[in-house]
């Protein structure tokens, strides 16, 4: 192999290489408008004012990001749903649920610091699968003592005949139209 071969090998390798995000970004942020409500993101998913999502060029959908308001100190999560912002200058627009807790709203574009919360992606549906805890409460004890009237309830499940028994008829009443 010649020298301009393997030169063209190296660069070529480099150009493919995935780069990580960067670990903090610092730039301007803006926010949708309220107006906005309804539309599909780039993920699918529906944009809702009162959300905390945002849009960021690079981060995967699901992303959960930490963007802080140096100005204020104040702080919010988001999870990125859409890309953009497509704006010169601008590193995130924020939904503006996210604006108004980050008290951007009468500013429209602010610096923020943008970084990445955990390496987590939350997945931007959720699954179908539904998971309910179960309690034991009397293994606990304390059945009786919660409410004074599940004792009563309670003995009253216990009288009650676990099989099925045959139907039987109720007493038909005699109708008074019918009298001889």
């Amino acid at each position: 192999m010649n020298l301009k071969t393997i030169l063209i090998f190296i660069i070529s390798a480099l150009c493919f290489t995935f780069l990580p995000a960067q670990v903090r970004q610092k730039g301007k942020a803006s926010y949708y408008s309220k107006k906005a409500t309804g539309a599909r993101t780039s993920s699918g998913e529906r944009l809702h004012h009162d959300s905390m999502t945002c849009a960021h060029r690079t981060y995967p959908f699901g992303t959960r990001l930490k963007v802080t308001n140096p100005s204020n100190g104040k702080i919010v999560i988001v999870r990125v749903t859409d890309r953009g912002p497509f704006s010169r200058g601008r590193i995130i627009d924020l939904s503006w649920g996210a604006a108004k807790a980050l008290g951007m709203l009468a500013q429209g574009v602010a610096t923020v610091l943008v970084e990445q919360v955990d390496e987590t992606i939350v997945p931007f549906r959720p699954s179908d699968e539904k998971i309910a805890a179960e309690f034991d409460y009397e293994s606990s004890g304390l059945t009786d003592e919660l409410h004074p009237s599940w004792k009563e309830i309670k003995e009253a499940n216990h009288k009650i005949p676990t099989g099925h028994p045959k139907k039987q008829s109720k007493p038909q009443k005699p109708n008074p139209s019918m009298r001889r």
